[in-house]
């Protein structure tokens, strides 16, 4: 199972000059389209006298991937697309970009508009950086407390965190592990607690 995907590390503003327009390039995470839009509303309220907000986001992981691209007025595929396809190409998800245009006076063309835009949004993207993240699941494991030394160090060997702990008669513990090895853990457990244990995986998956 692929559980590894990139988005941008940081939130940057940069901005470029192509024959007097002004270019701002802003790149930022966004886990959902709510969020997306939230943060692209801002842009354009702080940027109001703007002559065009373009933008592009990329959302969600392998089948449940979502996207949308915008020209706001500017020709049609001269924009969003062209903004789109870098984040794209920088394999980057849970990702916005939004380029505003402040117009300078010169038209530029179709192809000088592709550029632009295209430019900007790498120019942003890049400053902005990338970070490797994992989708993870929960699971929930109760055990015998003779165990739990032994079962702390196998669960830390596979990258789980533990988010909850419950001590009465049993230990119980909420983890966070990565989907990928998830069956691995179910694997050590059962092995560790010769199959007297009970373990609990969570069918909602969290980033």
């Amino acid at each position: 199972m692929n559980d590894e995907y990139h988005t941008v590390r940081s939130e940057v503003s940069t901005e470029i000059k192509v024959q007097g327009s002004r270019f701002i390039g802003e790149a930022m995470s966004a886990e959902s389209v709510d969020e997306a839009q939230i943060k692209l509303e801002k842009i354009r309220k702080r940027e109001y006298a703007a002559t065009h907000h373009c933008f592009a986001w990329r959302i969600g992981q392998g089948t449940q991937t979502t996207f949308r691209y915008s020209d706001d007025g500017e020709p049609n595929g001269t924009a969003g697309r062209p903004i789109y396809d870098t984040i794209l190409g920088a394999d980057l998800t849970d990702t916005l970009v939004v380029v505003t245009r402040y117009f300078g006076g010169v038209k530029l063309g179709t192809g000088g508009l592709a550029h632009a835009y295209s430019d900007s949004a790498r120019q942003a993207i890049e400053q902005a950086g990338r970070v490797t993240k994992y989708l993870t699941a929960r699971a929930r494991i109760t055990f015998e407390f003779s165990l739990h030394d032994r079962l702390l160090r196998a669960i830390h060997a596979l990258g789980a965190a533990t988010v909850e702990s419950q001590f009465t008669d049993k230990v119980t513990l909420t983890l966070e592990i990565r989907q990928s090895r998830i069956e691995e853990l179910r694997r050590t457990f059962v092995e560790i607690t010769a199959g007297k244990g009970r373990i609990e995986i969570a069918s909602t998956p969290s980033k």
